[in-house]
């Protein structure tokens, strides 16, 4: 029973030793700080533009031009039998939202310093708002698939339903990458250098220009490794009925996914400690 301190009394506050435990109830305690954060980033996001929500159409369409001239064009990489822009844009879909994610999510420490440092709540509520925007940016986007498939006159299957699970893992490994980074970055500031540079060259490492088919078998595995293969080649199987589910290779991404992600908020919660001294 904790007895009240007596008049004049003081209680010292010190950090937790250890490992903490994730205590994910705190931020459910702290939802509606959610809400607002990512509410937030929602309208900062647009603020002052002028395409508005444009931006989020344009930028995976002409990514999806770009890479039909020079790879379904000039270099002819397979597709599956479906027309090269509909095959890389089924994929850009799913890596511009783990792209967006991953880079708001890693920064998002950093970027609300203000709030770090005057209040106290749990800071995992932070990086977890800052996917807001990209979800955004993704369902905007979707319609743009949706208005090809009528044109391509291609017609969904009943694994279309499985699309919310790929999206859902596709937030949970920028999150399990983001959350690291983000922690990383309050003490390391080289982090938002390194990020461009890794999601640039992750990208040619996830089957979004190509087919996983024109991996070697006997690497396919080990490819799987990279969890956004399984997103990826998920995304396709579910929108278009392109081959078999990607069974082996999407359990296998899950796995390092979870990996991620558990590992990812135990640390955050151990550094978090730092964050308003280092910040």
């Amino acid at each position: 029973m904790n007895m009240p301190l007596a008049v004049g009394a003081t209680r010292r506050i010190r950090p937790s030793r250890g490992w903490p435990s994730l205590n994910l109830k705190d931020v459910w305690e702290y939802r509606e700080l959610l809400y607002f954060l990512a509410w937030r980033d929602v309208k900062v996001r647009y603020k002052q533009t002028v395409l508005g929500v444009i931006w989020a159409v344009m930028q995976p369409v002409f990514t999806m031009i770009v890479f039909s001239i020079f790879f379904g064009w000039l270099v002819k990489v397979p597709s599956d039998g479906l027309p090269y822009p509909f095959f890389a844009f089924c994929a850009l879909l799913p890596w511009q939202l783990f792209a967006s994610s991953l880079t708001a999510t890693s920064n998002s420490l950093v970027a609300n310093q203000h709030l770090i440092t005057k209040i106290s709540f749990p800071r995992l509520v932070i990086p977890l708002s800052a996917t807001a925007g990209s979800l955004l940016d993704f369902s905007i986007a979707f319609l743009v698939l949706l208005a090809m498939m009528i044109g391509y006159k291609i017609v969904p299957t009943i694994a279309m339903l499985a699309l919310p699970l790929f999206v859902l893992l596709t937030i949970a490994v920028a999150l399990g990458i983001g959350i690291w980074f983000s922690a990383l970055n309050v003490k390391y500031r080289d982090v938002r250098h390194v990020l461009p540079f890794l999601t640039q060259v992750w990208m040619f490492a996830t089957p979004v220009v190509y087919p996983s088919s024109l991996v070697p078998e006997s690497w396919r595995m080990l490819y799987a490794l990279n969890p956004m293969v399984g997103v990826v080649e998920g995304v396709r199987w579910a929108l278009l009925g392109t081959s078999n589910a990607p069974g082996s290779m999407l359990l296998l991404s899950t796995a390092v996914t979870s990996v991620l992600l558990v590992s990812g908020v135990f640390y955050f919660r151990r550094a978090e400690r730092t964050f308003a001294d280092m910040v």
